[in-house]
Protein backbone atom coordinates (compact mmCIF):
# COMPACT_ATOMS: atom_id res chain seq x y z
CA UNK A 1 0.00 0.00 0.00
CA UNK A 2 1.16 3.41 -0.49
CA UNK A 3 2.73 5.18 1.97
CA UNK A 4 0.48 8.20 2.28
CA UNK A 5 -2.49 6.67 3.75
CA UNK A 6 -2.22 8.38 6.92
CA UNK A 7 -2.01 4.68 9.03
CA UNK A 8 -5.21 3.54 7.19
CA UNK A 9 -6.11 -0.25 6.26
CA UNK A 10 -6.87 1.13 2.57
CA UNK A 11 -4.65 2.95 0.42
CA UNK A 12 -6.36 5.94 0.63
CA UNK A 13 -3.93 9.11 -0.94
CA UNK A 14 -5.91 12.07 -0.80
CA UNK A 15 -5.31 13.70 1.73
CA UNK A 16 -8.62 15.26 2.81
CA UNK A 17 -10.38 11.59 2.57
CA UNK A 18 -7.81 10.26 4.67
CA UNK A 19 -8.10 12.99 7.37
CA UNK A 20 -12.13 12.62 7.46
CA UNK A 21 -12.21 8.77 7.11
CA UNK A 22 -9.57 9.06 10.05
CA UNK A 23 -11.36 10.92 12.05
CA UNK A 24 -14.90 9.24 11.55
CA UNK A 25 -12.92 5.87 12.19
CA UNK A 26 -12.28 7.36 15.23
CA UNK A 27 -15.55 7.77 16.39
CA UNK A 28 -16.30 4.50 15.42
CA UNK A 29 -13.97 3.35 17.38
CA UNK A 30 -15.19 5.16 20.77
CA UNK A 31 -18.84 3.83 19.61
CA UNK A 32 -17.39 0.18 19.32
CA UNK A 33 -15.70 0.35 23.14
CA UNK A 34 -19.37 1.46 24.13
CA UNK A 35 -21.02 -1.54 22.30
CA UNK A 36 -18.82 -4.41 23.61
CA UNK A 37 -19.21 -3.18 26.91
CA UNK A 38 -21.98 -5.85 29.42
CA UNK A 39 -23.55 -5.76 32.38
CA UNK A 40 -20.81 -7.43 34.60
CA UNK A 41 -16.94 -6.69 34.65
CA UNK A 42 -16.30 -9.92 33.35
CA UNK A 43 -18.01 -10.15 30.43
CA UNK A 44 -16.93 -6.56 29.27
CA UNK A 45 -13.57 -7.58 29.60
CA UNK A 46 -13.81 -10.70 27.45
CA UNK A 47 -15.75 -9.04 24.84
CA UNK A 48 -13.24 -6.33 24.86
CA UNK A 49 -10.37 -8.88 24.48
CA UNK A 50 -9.90 -9.20 21.15
CA UNK A 51 -10.60 -5.30 20.41
CA UNK A 52 -8.18 -4.25 22.57
CA UNK A 53 -5.78 -6.13 20.73
CA UNK A 54 -5.48 -4.12 17.98
CA UNK A 55 -6.91 -5.04 14.39
CA UNK A 56 -6.82 -3.22 11.09
CA UNK A 57 -10.62 -2.32 11.25
CA UNK A 58 -10.74 -2.66 7.54
CA UNK A 59 -14.63 -3.49 7.52
CA UNK A 60 -16.23 -0.74 9.20
CA UNK A 61 -13.05 1.71 7.05
CA UNK A 62 -14.53 0.13 3.95
CA UNK A 63 -18.25 1.20 5.19
CA UNK A 64 -16.65 5.11 5.67
CA UNK A 65 -15.45 4.80 2.29
CA UNK A 66 -18.24 3.30 0.08
CA UNK A 67 -20.63 5.88 2.52
CA UNK A 68 -18.31 8.50 0.44
CA UNK A 69 -19.81 8.12 -2.85
CA UNK A 70 -23.59 8.70 -1.70
CA UNK A 71 -25.26 11.78 -1.22
CA UNK A 72 -25.18 11.80 2.90
CA UNK A 73 -21.65 9.86 4.08
CA UNK A 74 -22.45 11.32 7.38
CA UNK A 75 -25.13 9.67 8.22
CA UNK A 76 -25.66 8.37 11.50
CA UNK A 77 -26.88 5.06 10.51
CA UNK A 78 -23.33 4.64 8.56
CA UNK A 79 -21.19 4.78 11.56
CA UNK A 80 -23.82 2.41 12.91
CA UNK A 81 -23.36 0.29 10.19
CA UNK A 82 -19.39 0.18 10.31
CA UNK A 83 -20.33 -0.93 14.61
CA UNK A 84 -22.40 -3.56 12.60
CA UNK A 85 -19.71 -4.97 10.54
CA UNK A 86 -16.80 -5.24 12.84
CA UNK A 87 -19.04 -6.43 16.25
CA UNK A 88 -20.04 -9.41 13.14
CA UNK A 89 -16.03 -9.96 12.60
CA UNK A 90 -15.18 -9.95 16.31
CA UNK A 91 -17.17 -12.05 16.80
CA UNK A 92 -16.38 -14.83 14.37
CA UNK A 93 -12.60 -14.46 15.19
CA UNK A 94 -14.14 -16.01 18.85
CA UNK A 95 -15.43 -18.60 17.12
CA UNK A 96 -12.69 -19.14 14.76
CA UNK A 97 -10.08 -19.73 17.84
CA UNK A 98 -12.24 -22.00 19.48
CA UNK A 99 -12.12 -23.99 16.16
CA UNK A 100 -8.54 -23.93 15.30
CA UNK A 101 -7.52 -24.41 18.82
CA UNK A 102 -5.73 -21.08 18.69
CA UNK A 103 -3.59 -19.54 21.07
CA UNK A 104 -2.81 -16.47 19.64
CA UNK A 105 -4.79 -13.69 18.32
CA UNK A 106 -3.43 -10.26 17.38
CA UNK A 107 -0.46 -10.81 19.15
CA UNK A 108 -2.19 -11.15 22.17
CA UNK A 109 -3.59 -14.61 24.10
CA UNK A 110 -6.94 -15.84 22.42
CA UNK A 111 -10.34 -15.48 24.50
CA UNK A 112 -10.05 -19.56 24.57
CA UNK A 113 -6.03 -19.81 25.93
CA UNK A 114 -6.98 -16.63 28.06
CA UNK A 115 -10.43 -18.28 29.56
CA UNK A 116 -11.53 -21.45 28.18
CA UNK A 117 -13.60 -22.29 25.19
CA UNK A 118 -17.09 -21.92 26.76
CA UNK A 119 -16.04 -18.54 27.47
CA UNK A 120 -15.11 -17.72 23.76
CA UNK A 121 -17.97 -19.33 22.57
CA UNK A 122 -20.33 -17.12 24.77
CA UNK A 123 -18.32 -13.79 24.27
CA UNK A 124 -18.66 -14.76 20.32
CA UNK A 125 -22.48 -15.58 20.83
CA UNK A 126 -22.47 -11.76 22.98
CA UNK A 127 -20.85 -10.03 20.47
CA UNK A 128 -23.38 -11.30 17.60
CA UNK A 129 -26.05 -10.26 19.65
CA UNK A 130 -25.00 -6.83 20.24
CA UNK A 131 -24.25 -6.76 16.57
CA UNK A 132 -27.72 -7.68 16.04
CA UNK A 133 -29.32 -5.68 18.08
CA UNK A 134 -27.08 -2.18 16.30
CA UNK A 135 -28.89 -4.23 13.55
CA UNK A 136 -32.56 -3.55 14.43
CA UNK A 137 -31.85 -0.18 14.67
CA UNK A 138 -30.59 0.22 10.58
CA UNK A 139 -34.09 -1.14 9.48
CA UNK A 140 -35.82 -4.37 7.92
CA UNK A 141 -33.67 -4.12 5.56
CA UNK A 142 -30.60 -4.03 6.89
CA UNK A 143 -32.07 -7.08 9.22
CA UNK A 144 -31.93 -9.03 6.60
CA UNK A 145 -29.12 -8.16 4.93
CA UNK A 146 -27.24 -9.16 8.32
CA UNK A 147 -29.24 -12.10 8.51
CA UNK A 148 -28.24 -13.84 5.41
CA UNK A 149 -24.64 -12.55 5.66
CA UNK A 150 -23.77 -14.11 8.67
CA UNK A 151 -25.77 -17.54 7.56
CA UNK A 152 -23.19 -17.79 4.90
CA UNK A 153 -20.06 -16.66 7.24
CA UNK A 154 -21.32 -19.79 9.20
CA UNK A 155 -22.01 -21.81 6.63
CA UNK A 156 -18.09 -21.27 5.03
CA UNK A 157 -16.87 -21.84 9.19
CA UNK A 158 -18.87 -25.18 8.81
CA UNK A 159 -17.73 -26.09 5.40
CA UNK A 160 -14.13 -25.60 6.32
CA UNK A 161 -14.49 -28.25 8.43
CA UNK A 162 -15.87 -30.75 6.05
CA UNK A 163 -14.35 -32.58 3.20
CA UNK A 164 -16.21 -31.78 -0.53
CA UNK A 165 -19.34 -33.41 -1.06
CA UNK A 166 -19.16 -36.78 -3.43
CA UNK A 167 -18.57 -34.81 -6.91
CA UNK A 168 -17.65 -31.64 -5.82
CA UNK A 169 -13.83 -29.75 -6.70
CA UNK A 170 -12.18 -29.62 -4.00
CA UNK A 171 -10.67 -25.85 -5.30
CA UNK A 172 -14.29 -24.86 -5.55
CA UNK A 173 -15.11 -26.07 -2.06
CA UNK A 174 -12.23 -24.04 -1.10
CA UNK A 175 -13.66 -20.93 -3.03
CA UNK A 176 -16.90 -21.40 -1.82
CA UNK A 177 -15.30 -21.66 1.96
CA UNK A 178 -13.26 -18.31 1.37
CA UNK A 179 -16.24 -16.47 0.47
CA UNK A 180 -18.43 -17.31 2.76
CA UNK A 181 -15.75 -16.11 5.40
CA UNK A 182 -14.40 -14.02 4.14
CA UNK A 183 -15.66 -12.08 1.13
CA UNK A 184 -19.52 -12.55 2.63
CA UNK A 185 -18.90 -9.51 5.07
CA UNK A 186 -16.84 -7.38 3.26
CA UNK A 187 -19.57 -7.32 0.40
CA UNK A 188 -21.70 -6.13 3.23
CA UNK A 189 -19.53 -3.70 4.33
CA UNK A 190 -19.25 -1.79 0.68
CA UNK A 191 -23.18 -2.54 0.64
CA UNK A 192 -23.95 -0.79 3.58
CA UNK A 193 -22.05 2.16 3.20
CA UNK A 194 -23.45 3.04 -0.54
CA UNK A 195 -26.73 2.13 0.99
CA UNK A 196 -27.14 3.87 4.15
CA UNK A 197 -25.61 7.17 2.15
CA UNK A 198 -28.28 6.87 -0.12
CA UNK A 199 -25.74 5.91 -3.39
CA UNK A 200 -27.93 4.97 -6.73
CA UNK A 201 -28.78 1.61 -6.13
CA UNK A 202 -26.42 0.57 -9.24
CA UNK A 203 -23.52 1.65 -7.08
CA UNK A 204 -24.61 0.09 -4.50
CA UNK A 205 -24.92 -3.14 -6.30
CA UNK A 206 -21.33 -2.68 -8.24
CA UNK A 207 -19.83 -2.01 -4.39
CA UNK A 208 -21.44 -5.13 -3.49
CA UNK A 209 -20.04 -7.34 -5.63
CA UNK A 210 -16.24 -5.72 -5.36
CA UNK A 211 -16.67 -6.28 -1.96
CA UNK A 212 -17.01 -9.79 -2.72
CA UNK A 213 -14.73 -10.50 -5.17
CA UNK A 214 -12.12 -8.30 -3.58
CA UNK A 215 -12.19 -9.58 0.02
CA UNK A 216 -11.96 -13.38 -1.27
CA UNK A 217 -9.21 -12.14 -3.68
CA UNK A 218 -7.38 -10.76 -0.81
CA UNK A 219 -7.99 -14.18 1.41
CA UNK A 220 -6.73 -16.16 -1.62
CA UNK A 221 -3.52 -13.73 -1.59
CA UNK A 222 -2.82 -14.96 1.98
CA UNK A 223 -2.78 -18.80 0.75
CA UNK A 224 -0.15 -18.09 -1.92
CA UNK A 225 2.20 -15.66 0.31
CA UNK A 226 2.34 -18.47 3.22
CA UNK A 227 4.24 -20.62 0.66
CA UNK A 228 6.26 -18.11 -1.34
CA UNK A 229 7.10 -15.15 0.95
CA UNK A 230 9.89 -15.47 3.67
CA UNK A 231 9.04 -14.54 7.46
CA UNK A 232 10.74 -10.95 7.16
CA UNK A 233 8.34 -10.21 4.17
CA UNK A 234 5.11 -11.29 5.60
CA UNK A 235 5.58 -11.52 9.75
CA UNK A 236 4.66 -14.96 10.14
CA UNK A 237 6.54 -18.36 9.53
CA UNK A 238 6.73 -19.61 6.11
CA UNK A 239 4.47 -22.46 5.05
CA UNK A 240 2.29 -22.51 8.72
CA UNK A 241 -0.23 -23.66 6.74
CA UNK A 242 1.23 -26.52 5.10
CA UNK A 243 2.36 -27.52 8.41
CA UNK A 244 -1.19 -27.38 10.16
CA UNK A 245 -2.55 -29.42 7.17
CA UNK A 246 -4.79 -25.79 5.91
CA UNK A 247 -5.85 -26.64 2.53
CA UNK A 248 -5.17 -23.80 0.27
CA UNK A 249 -5.61 -22.71 -2.98
CA UNK A 250 -1.82 -23.72 -4.62
CA UNK A 251 -1.50 -27.24 -2.47
CA UNK A 252 -5.55 -27.81 -3.46
CA UNK A 253 -3.99 -27.16 -7.42
CA UNK A 254 -1.29 -29.60 -7.28
CA UNK A 255 -3.63 -32.58 -5.44
CA UNK A 256 -5.41 -31.88 -8.85
CA UNK A 257 -2.50 -32.99 -10.98
CA UNK A 258 -2.28 -35.79 -13.09
CA UNK A 259 1.21 -35.16 -13.98
CA UNK A 260 3.68 -38.13 -12.51
CA UNK A 261 5.47 -35.63 -12.16
CA UNK A 262 3.77 -34.35 -9.35
CA UNK A 263 3.68 -37.71 -7.29
CA UNK A 264 6.70 -36.79 -4.48
CA UNK A 265 4.66 -33.57 -4.14
CA UNK A 266 1.03 -34.70 -3.93
CA UNK A 267 2.55 -37.53 -1.07
CA UNK A 268 4.31 -34.96 1.04
CA UNK A 269 0.77 -32.88 0.89
CA UNK A 270 -1.69 -35.57 1.41
CA UNK A 271 -3.85 -34.72 4.21
CA UNK A 272 -3.84 -38.01 5.55
CA UNK A 273 -0.18 -37.47 6.73
CA UNK A 274 0.79 -36.87 10.14
CA UNK A 275 4.37 -36.58 10.23
CA UNK A 276 4.91 -32.82 7.93
CA UNK A 277 4.22 -30.84 11.29
CA UNK A 278 7.04 -32.87 13.04
CA UNK A 279 9.68 -33.29 10.27
CA UNK A 280 11.37 -30.41 9.54
CA UNK A 281 13.08 -31.89 6.82
CA UNK A 282 10.05 -33.41 4.84
CA UNK A 283 8.04 -29.72 5.52
CA UNK A 284 11.38 -27.52 3.82
CA UNK A 285 10.98 -30.33 1.03
CA UNK A 286 7.65 -30.00 0.43
CA UNK A 287 7.71 -26.11 0.60
CA UNK A 288 10.38 -25.97 -2.19
CA UNK A 289 8.96 -28.14 -4.28
CA UNK A 290 5.83 -26.48 -3.89
CA UNK A 291 8.11 -22.99 -4.33
CA UNK A 292 8.59 -24.25 -7.31
CA UNK A 293 5.37 -25.40 -8.67
CA UNK A 294 3.60 -24.47 -11.78
CA UNK A 295 0.40 -24.20 -9.24
CA UNK A 296 1.80 -21.07 -7.35
CA UNK A 297 1.56 -18.88 -10.25
CA UNK A 298 -1.83 -20.33 -11.06
CA UNK A 299 -2.92 -19.25 -7.81
CA UNK A 300 -1.23 -16.18 -8.39
CA UNK A 301 -2.97 -15.53 -11.93
CA UNK A 302 -6.49 -16.78 -10.65
CA UNK A 303 -6.18 -13.58 -7.69
CA UNK A 304 -5.07 -11.16 -10.77
CA UNK A 305 -7.98 -12.13 -12.04
CA UNK A 306 -10.33 -11.53 -9.22
CA UNK A 307 -8.95 -8.30 -8.68
CA UNK A 308 -8.96 -7.29 -12.33
CA UNK A 309 -12.67 -8.50 -12.15
CA UNK A 310 -13.20 -6.02 -9.10
CA UNK A 311 -11.37 -2.35 -10.27
CA UNK A 312 -14.32 -3.59 -13.47
CA UNK A 313 -16.82 -3.33 -11.29
CA UNK A 314 -16.47 0.27 -9.66
CA UNK A 315 -16.81 1.80 -13.49
CA UNK A 316 -20.13 2.69 -12.32
CA UNK A 317 -18.57 5.27 -9.62
CA UNK A 318 -17.86 8.49 -10.14
CA UNK A 319 -13.73 9.11 -10.68
CA UNK A 320 -12.13 10.79 -7.66
CA UNK A 321 -10.64 9.78 -4.68
CA UNK A 322 -12.89 7.03 -3.49
CA UNK A 323 -12.86 5.21 -6.76
CA UNK A 324 -8.75 5.60 -6.61
CA UNK A 325 -8.61 3.82 -3.57
CA UNK A 326 -10.77 1.68 -3.96
CA UNK A 327 -9.01 0.36 -7.60
CA UNK A 328 -5.52 0.83 -5.14
CA UNK A 329 -6.86 -1.38 -3.26
CA UNK A 330 -7.49 -4.08 -5.93
CA UNK A 331 -3.88 -3.30 -6.99
CA UNK A 332 -2.43 -4.12 -3.28
CA UNK A 333 -4.36 -7.88 -3.91
CA UNK A 334 -2.96 -8.57 -6.82
CA UNK A 335 0.81 -7.64 -6.11
CA UNK A 336 0.64 -8.62 -2.69
CA UNK A 337 0.97 -12.53 -4.69
CA UNK A 338 4.26 -11.43 -6.77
Amino acid sequence: MSSNTGGLALPVTDPALSQRLGERLADVETALAAHVRGSAPFVSEAAAHLMAAGGKRFRPLLVLLAAEVGKDPAAPEVERAACVVELTHLASLYHDDVMDEALLRRGADSANARWDNLVAILTGDFLFARSSELTADLGPEAVRIQAQTFARLVEGQILETVPPGDGVDPVEHHLAVVAGKTGSLIATSARYGAMFAGAPVEVVDALTAYGEIVGTAFQLSDDILDIASDSTESGKTPGTDLKEGVPTLPVLLVARSTDPADARLQELLDPRRTDLAADDALHAEALGLLRAHPALAEAREYVVARATEAKERLAVLPAGPVRDALEAFADVVATRTA
